[in-house]
Protein backbone atom coordinates (compact mmCIF):
# COMPACT_ATOMS: atom_id res chain seq x y z
CA UNK A 1 0.00 0.00 0.00
CA UNK A 2 1.49 3.48 -0.68
CA UNK A 3 2.68 6.00 1.94
CA UNK A 4 0.74 9.00 2.19
CA UNK A 5 3.41 10.89 3.07
CA UNK A 6 5.71 9.73 0.12
CA UNK A 7 2.39 10.84 -1.83
CA UNK A 8 3.02 14.29 -0.32
CA UNK A 9 6.69 14.17 -1.18
CA UNK A 10 6.22 13.73 -5.00
CA UNK A 11 3.54 15.75 -4.91
CA UNK A 12 5.89 18.80 -3.67
CA UNK A 13 8.40 17.64 -6.05
CA UNK A 14 6.37 17.71 -8.93
CA UNK A 15 4.92 20.84 -8.54
CA UNK A 16 8.38 22.36 -7.47
CA UNK A 17 10.66 20.77 -10.33
CA UNK A 18 13.54 20.19 -7.38
CA UNK A 19 14.31 18.20 -3.59
CA UNK A 20 15.52 21.24 -2.28
CA UNK A 21 11.95 23.76 -2.88
CA UNK A 22 10.02 20.26 -1.72
CA UNK A 23 12.08 19.91 1.27
CA UNK A 24 11.33 23.18 1.77
CA UNK A 25 8.06 22.91 1.61
CA UNK A 26 7.66 20.07 3.67
CA UNK A 27 9.96 21.39 6.39
CA UNK A 28 11.71 18.08 5.67
CA UNK A 29 15.68 17.47 5.30
CA UNK A 30 17.02 16.87 1.48
CA UNK A 31 18.30 13.82 2.72
CA UNK A 32 14.63 12.67 3.84
CA UNK A 33 12.91 13.49 0.54
CA UNK A 34 15.12 11.64 -1.37
CA UNK A 35 14.61 8.68 1.29
CA UNK A 36 10.85 8.88 0.78
CA UNK A 37 11.68 9.07 -3.14
CA UNK A 38 13.54 5.78 -3.17
CA UNK A 39 11.34 3.88 -0.72
CA UNK A 40 8.18 4.92 -2.90
CA UNK A 41 10.23 3.83 -5.91
CA UNK A 42 10.69 0.41 -4.07
CA UNK A 43 6.98 0.30 -3.27
CA UNK A 44 6.31 0.34 -6.97
CA UNK A 45 8.73 -1.25 -8.52
CA UNK A 46 8.81 2.15 -11.05
CA UNK A 47 11.48 4.27 -11.81
CA UNK A 48 9.75 7.60 -10.81
CA UNK A 49 12.86 9.87 -11.34
CA UNK A 50 15.53 10.94 -13.85
CA UNK A 51 18.56 12.78 -12.86
CA UNK A 52 19.69 16.18 -14.88
CA UNK A 53 22.69 17.46 -14.43
CA UNK A 54 22.70 18.18 -10.79
CA UNK A 55 18.52 18.11 -10.77
CA UNK A 56 16.15 15.68 -11.02
CA UNK A 57 13.03 15.51 -13.53
CA UNK A 58 9.86 12.66 -12.93
CA UNK A 59 9.62 9.82 -15.34
CA UNK A 60 6.05 9.06 -16.97
CA UNK A 61 5.85 6.93 -14.10
CA UNK A 62 6.23 9.35 -11.81
CA UNK A 63 4.14 12.45 -13.37
CA UNK A 64 1.51 9.73 -13.39
CA UNK A 65 1.52 8.91 -9.99
CA UNK A 66 2.49 12.65 -8.80
CA UNK A 67 -0.89 13.32 -10.61
CA UNK A 68 -2.37 10.93 -8.79
CA UNK A 69 -1.30 11.96 -5.80
CA UNK A 70 -2.43 15.65 -5.95
CA UNK A 71 -5.82 13.92 -6.18
CA UNK A 72 -5.42 11.18 -3.38
CA UNK A 73 -3.89 14.41 -1.12
CA UNK A 74 -6.40 16.86 -2.00
CA UNK A 75 -9.60 14.20 -1.30
CA UNK A 76 -7.68 13.34 2.53
CA UNK A 77 -7.82 17.28 2.75
CA UNK A 78 -11.68 17.46 1.53
CA UNK A 79 -12.38 14.81 3.91
CA UNK A 80 -10.94 16.57 7.33
CA UNK A 81 -12.88 19.40 6.19
CA UNK A 82 -16.19 17.26 5.69
CA UNK A 83 -15.43 15.86 8.85
CA UNK A 84 -14.79 18.63 10.87
CA UNK A 85 -18.20 19.80 9.81
CA UNK A 86 -19.95 16.62 10.51
CA UNK A 87 -21.26 17.71 13.57
CA UNK A 88 -23.35 20.49 11.92
CA UNK A 89 -22.73 24.21 10.71
CA UNK A 90 -21.50 25.14 14.14
CA UNK A 91 -17.72 24.75 13.16
CA UNK A 92 -15.58 23.54 10.37
CA UNK A 93 -13.87 24.88 6.83
CA UNK A 94 -14.89 25.27 3.68
CA UNK A 95 -12.35 26.63 0.56
CA UNK A 96 -13.26 28.76 -1.93
CA UNK A 97 -12.09 29.65 -5.42
CA UNK A 98 -13.14 31.99 -7.69
CA UNK A 99 -12.34 34.68 -10.33
CA UNK A 100 -11.66 38.31 -8.89
CA UNK A 101 -14.79 39.92 -10.60
CA UNK A 102 -17.09 37.35 -8.83
CA UNK A 103 -14.69 37.53 -5.69
CA UNK A 104 -15.45 41.67 -5.66
CA UNK A 105 -19.06 41.75 -6.72
CA UNK A 106 -20.60 38.09 -4.89
CA UNK A 107 -18.33 36.91 -2.27
CA UNK A 108 -17.87 39.35 0.47
CA UNK A 109 -21.87 39.74 0.32
CA UNK A 110 -22.43 36.08 0.72
CA UNK A 111 -19.76 35.36 3.81
CA UNK A 112 -21.27 38.25 5.29
CA UNK A 113 -23.92 36.53 5.86
CA UNK A 114 -22.93 32.85 5.82
CA UNK A 115 -20.79 34.29 8.88
CA UNK A 116 -24.14 35.99 10.74
CA UNK A 117 -26.08 32.57 10.26
CA UNK A 118 -22.97 30.04 10.87
CA UNK A 119 -20.19 32.08 12.36
CA UNK A 120 -17.85 28.99 13.01
CA UNK A 121 -17.60 27.92 10.05
CA UNK A 122 -14.31 29.24 8.53
CA UNK A 123 -13.98 30.07 5.26
CA UNK A 124 -10.80 30.37 2.85
CA UNK A 125 -10.38 32.08 -0.40
CA UNK A 126 -8.20 31.98 -3.64
CA UNK A 127 -8.31 34.20 -6.40
CA UNK A 128 -7.62 32.16 -9.69
CA UNK A 129 -9.20 31.88 -13.28
CA UNK A 130 -11.59 28.77 -13.58
CA UNK A 131 -9.43 26.57 -15.36
CA UNK A 132 -6.78 26.11 -12.17
CA UNK A 133 -10.19 26.38 -10.35
CA UNK A 134 -12.08 23.24 -11.61
CA UNK A 135 -7.98 21.43 -11.04
CA UNK A 136 -8.16 23.17 -7.51
CA UNK A 137 -11.85 21.02 -7.48
CA UNK A 138 -10.97 18.21 -9.21
CA UNK A 139 -8.29 17.41 -6.42
CA UNK A 140 -9.84 18.66 -3.47
CA UNK A 141 -7.85 21.28 -2.31
CA UNK A 142 -10.92 23.76 -2.60
CA UNK A 143 -14.96 22.77 -2.02
CA UNK A 144 -16.50 25.23 -4.49
CA UNK A 145 -15.12 26.84 -7.25
CA UNK A 146 -17.04 30.07 -9.00
CA UNK A 147 -16.36 29.30 -12.57
CA UNK A 148 -17.85 31.26 -15.76
CA UNK A 149 -18.62 29.11 -19.03
CA UNK A 150 -19.77 31.25 -22.50
CA UNK A 151 -21.85 29.16 -25.02
CA UNK A 152 -19.08 27.70 -26.95
CA UNK A 153 -17.09 26.79 -23.99
CA UNK A 154 -15.89 23.11 -23.54
CA UNK A 155 -17.70 21.11 -21.65
CA UNK A 156 -16.61 21.05 -17.41
CA UNK A 157 -14.55 18.09 -16.19
CA UNK A 158 -16.18 14.65 -15.65
CA UNK A 159 -17.76 14.63 -11.74
CA UNK A 160 -17.95 18.58 -11.79
CA UNK A 161 -22.01 19.69 -10.84
CA UNK A 162 -22.73 23.16 -11.73
CA UNK A 163 -25.08 25.78 -9.64
CA UNK A 164 -26.33 28.92 -11.75
CA UNK A 165 -25.38 31.99 -9.88
CA UNK A 166 -26.24 35.05 -13.04
CA UNK A 167 -26.11 35.19 -16.39
CA UNK A 168 -23.32 38.49 -16.55
CA UNK A 169 -23.71 40.91 -19.54
CA UNK A 170 -20.57 41.64 -21.63
CA UNK A 171 -20.00 45.24 -22.80
CA UNK A 172 -17.46 46.67 -25.09
CA UNK A 173 -15.84 49.96 -23.25
CA UNK A 174 -14.46 52.87 -25.44
CA UNK A 175 -14.84 56.59 -25.27
CA UNK A 176 -18.11 56.63 -26.74
CA UNK A 177 -21.14 54.55 -26.98
CA UNK A 178 -19.91 51.73 -29.61
CA UNK A 179 -20.60 48.33 -31.23
CA UNK A 180 -17.95 45.28 -31.45
CA UNK A 181 -18.63 46.26 -35.92
CA UNK A 182 -17.83 49.71 -34.49
CA UNK A 183 -14.28 48.91 -33.63
CA UNK A 184 -12.90 47.16 -36.37
CA UNK A 185 -9.87 49.42 -36.93
CA UNK A 186 -9.08 50.09 -33.22
CA UNK A 187 -6.50 48.85 -30.71
CA UNK A 188 -7.61 46.22 -28.34
CA UNK A 189 -6.99 45.42 -24.65
CA UNK A 190 -7.18 41.04 -23.91
CA UNK A 191 -7.46 39.13 -21.07
CA UNK A 192 -6.59 35.77 -20.12
CA UNK A 193 -7.31 32.76 -23.04
CA UNK A 194 -10.36 31.81 -21.97
CA UNK A 195 -11.52 35.42 -21.91
CA UNK A 196 -9.75 36.23 -25.70
CA UNK A 197 -11.28 33.75 -27.02
CA UNK A 198 -14.90 34.94 -26.99
CA UNK A 199 -13.42 38.48 -27.85
CA UNK A 200 -11.77 37.03 -31.13
CA UNK A 201 -15.23 34.91 -31.64
CA UNK A 202 -17.61 38.25 -31.24
CA UNK A 203 -14.96 39.84 -34.02
CA UNK A 204 -15.14 37.36 -36.08
CA UNK A 205 -18.75 37.70 -36.09
CA UNK A 206 -18.55 40.92 -37.74
CA UNK A 207 -15.78 39.53 -40.12
CA UNK A 208 -12.41 40.76 -38.67
CA UNK A 209 -9.74 39.90 -36.49
CA UNK A 210 -9.05 42.26 -33.68
CA UNK A 211 -5.81 43.64 -33.45
CA UNK A 212 -4.44 43.16 -29.94
CA UNK A 213 -2.14 45.74 -28.47
CA UNK A 214 -2.28 45.01 -25.10
CA UNK A 215 -2.41 41.86 -22.66
CA UNK A 216 -3.89 42.32 -19.24
CA UNK A 217 -6.30 40.01 -17.02
CA UNK A 218 -6.37 43.02 -14.62
CA UNK A 219 -9.91 45.25 -15.02
CA UNK A 220 -8.80 48.60 -13.52
CA UNK A 221 -5.48 48.41 -15.72
CA UNK A 222 -7.81 47.67 -18.21
CA UNK A 223 -10.31 50.60 -17.80
CA UNK A 224 -6.98 52.57 -17.41
CA UNK A 225 -6.05 52.02 -20.92
CA UNK A 226 -9.41 53.26 -22.16
CA UNK A 227 -9.38 56.00 -20.37
CA UNK A 228 -6.06 57.06 -21.43
CA UNK A 229 -7.42 56.58 -25.42
CA UNK A 230 -4.99 53.77 -25.76
CA UNK A 231 -7.18 50.90 -26.68
CA UNK A 232 -10.85 49.14 -26.29
CA UNK A 233 -11.61 46.53 -24.83
CA UNK A 234 -14.63 44.04 -23.38
CA UNK A 235 -15.76 43.67 -19.57
CA UNK A 236 -18.81 41.77 -17.88
CA UNK A 237 -21.11 43.38 -15.70
CA UNK A 238 -19.85 42.02 -12.45
CA UNK A 239 -16.19 43.66 -12.99
CA UNK A 240 -18.15 46.87 -13.96
CA UNK A 241 -20.35 46.93 -10.59
CA UNK A 242 -16.46 46.64 -8.45
CA UNK A 243 -14.95 49.36 -10.14
CA UNK A 244 -16.13 51.54 -13.51
CA UNK A 245 -13.69 54.45 -14.39
CA UNK A 246 -15.25 57.66 -15.08
CA UNK A 247 -15.18 58.76 -18.50
CA UNK A 248 -15.61 55.80 -19.92
CA UNK A 249 -18.28 54.30 -22.11
CA UNK A 250 -20.01 50.87 -21.35
CA UNK A 251 -22.12 49.40 -24.27
CA UNK A 252 -23.88 46.56 -23.57
CA UNK A 253 -23.85 44.33 -26.07
CA UNK A 254 -26.50 42.50 -27.16
CA UNK A 255 -27.54 38.62 -26.39
CA UNK A 256 -23.61 38.07 -25.05
CA UNK A 257 -23.19 36.81 -21.94
CA UNK A 258 -21.16 34.17 -20.02
CA UNK A 259 -22.71 31.92 -17.25
CA UNK A 260 -21.54 32.29 -14.06
CA UNK A 261 -21.86 29.01 -11.60
CA UNK A 262 -21.06 27.76 -8.47
CA UNK A 263 -19.07 24.64 -9.07
CA UNK A 264 -18.84 21.12 -6.43
CA UNK A 265 -17.34 17.76 -7.46
CA UNK A 266 -19.20 14.63 -6.71
CA UNK A 267 -22.59 13.37 -6.64
CA UNK A 268 -24.65 15.08 -4.42
CA UNK A 269 -25.94 15.59 -1.68
CA UNK A 270 -23.40 17.85 -0.75
CA UNK A 271 -21.65 18.63 2.55
CA UNK A 272 -24.06 21.10 4.94
CA UNK A 273 -20.94 23.58 4.37
CA UNK A 274 -20.46 23.29 0.85
CA UNK A 275 -24.13 23.79 0.42
CA UNK A 276 -24.70 26.68 2.72
CA UNK A 277 -22.03 28.18 0.89
CA UNK A 278 -23.56 28.13 -2.43
CA UNK A 279 -26.98 29.12 -1.31
CA UNK A 280 -25.24 32.28 0.55
CA UNK A 281 -23.46 32.93 -2.88
CA UNK A 282 -26.68 32.17 -4.84
CA UNK A 283 -28.80 34.50 -2.56
CA UNK A 284 -26.13 37.13 -2.97
CA UNK A 285 -26.40 36.68 -7.19
CA UNK A 286 -29.96 37.72 -6.91
CA UNK A 287 -29.35 40.42 -5.56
Amino acid sequence: MLDVTRLRVIDAVARHGSVTAAARELHYSQPSVTHHLGRLEAETGAQLLQRVGRGIRLTEAGRLLAARAAEIIGRIDAVDAELAAHIGLSAGRIRLAGFSSAIGALVPAAMTALAEKHPGLEVSLVDTHPPEAFELLRTGKVDVAIVFRYDETEPEPHGVRLHHLVDDPLYVLSDGPATVADLRDAIWIAGCDRCRSHLIALCAAEGYEPRIGYTSDDMVVMQALVAARLGVTTMPGLALRTHHVAGITASELPGSRRHVYAATYGEPPDPPPVAALVNALQQSAAH
